[in-house]
């Protein structure tokens, strides 16, 4: 339990600095730009890489960063290219997500292990039960009927989502760019 709050503190810690924001915010530009480039399929799902972006700041700021920066980036995202109506259960989680990926990544060393558990978790909590239940919340459609769809979507994105933010990260980490993000930002 002392880690867990190590953790939780380190990356609040992290939160009130002034290049941790800025870093997160050239990551959100990111994000947003590689948002834009989502492709819809059907009504109720979404192929996208634009996480790649958001998971290097979960990774290198943690969980409460990752909190807030997940659910400001959502609504962001939302302003600069709304499609459908606005849903604050995307936000929340978005939000969770960051959570999430922050405790899995944030000054743990980097494995192939550790993101495809990650991801995985995230795929089933965030993606696979809450985005089906905003889903049926917004649309008014049965939870089960959407749920194949989505767990297949997911479970097909698992090991390129994995893979993709493995190796950008550890090459990132190889050539030094996150050692400079981090050094930076002390």
């Amino acid at each position: 339990m002392k880690k867990v709050t190590t953790l939780f503190l380190d990356s609040y810690h992290e939160f009130k600095k002034i290049r941790t924001i800025t870093t997160a915010s050239m990551f959100a530009a990111i994000g947003v730009i590689l948002g834009a480039y989502t492709i819809q399929v059907g009504n109720y799902l979404k192929i996208g890489f634009s996480g790649i972006a958001n998971q290097f700041v979960y990774y290198l700021f943690g969980p409460v960063v990752g909190c807030f920066y997940g659910g400001a980036l959502d609504i962001l995202k939302y302003l600069v290219k709304p499609t459908g109506a606005f849903f604050p259960g995307w936000t929340l989680s978005a939000m969770a997500a960051g959570v999430i990926y922050g405790c899995f990544f944030y000054k743990k060393p980097l494995s192939l292990v550790r993101v495809f558990v990650a991801e995985l978790t995230v795929s089933i909590i965030c993606n696979m039960l809450l985005g089906t239940l905003w889903l049926q919340i917004m649309y008014g459609k049965a939870f089960f009927a959407i749920l194949p769809a989505r767990v297949i979507k997911n479970l097909a994105m698992w090991p390129v989502n994995s893979l993709l933010f493995y190796s950008l990260t550890w090459t990132m980490e190889h050539t030094g760019v996150f050692k400079v993000i981090r050094h930076a930002v002390r």
